[in-house]
């Protein structure tokens, strides 16, 4: 739970609940919340995938911000083709985030994807 804290505090959220012991903590970011539960999770569980994307005021601030923190993310920030700029990055629990703004209209016959 405290590395997963940490991250998330780098990141700009706040805790409003819980804390590095706790086994279920909530942080905070504008009008976003995250909520984390400790769970034991055995090695070889299946666990699927998913990605949260946070809409952000400014992605290349807050890139900048994770790198300041020592924090790695998984590419710079780019313009996607679906009309966002944004920047991909795993928490300490290999959760897929995304970072993003909207960038332009998104057109539902986009050739690009």
């Amino acid at each position: 739970m405290a590395a997963s804290v940490r991250f998330y505090e780098a990141l700009g959220f706040r805790l409003t609940y819980g804390g590095d012991e706790a086994p279920f903590s909530t942080l905070r970011s504008g009008e976003c919340f995250v909520n984390l539960i400790a769970v034991d999770n055995p090695a070889g569980a299946e666990t699927g995938w998913g990605r949260v994307i946070f809409h952000v005021d400014d992605v290349d601030a807050l890139y900048q911000q994770a790198i300041d923190a020592g924090l790695t993310p998984q590419a710079e920030p780019r313009d996607a083709p679906w009309g966002e700029r944004m920047f991909p990055i795993f928490d300490p629990a290999g959760h897929d985030l995304s970072f993003a703004k909207r960038i332009r209209a998104y057109e539902v016959d986009h050739p690009e994807l």
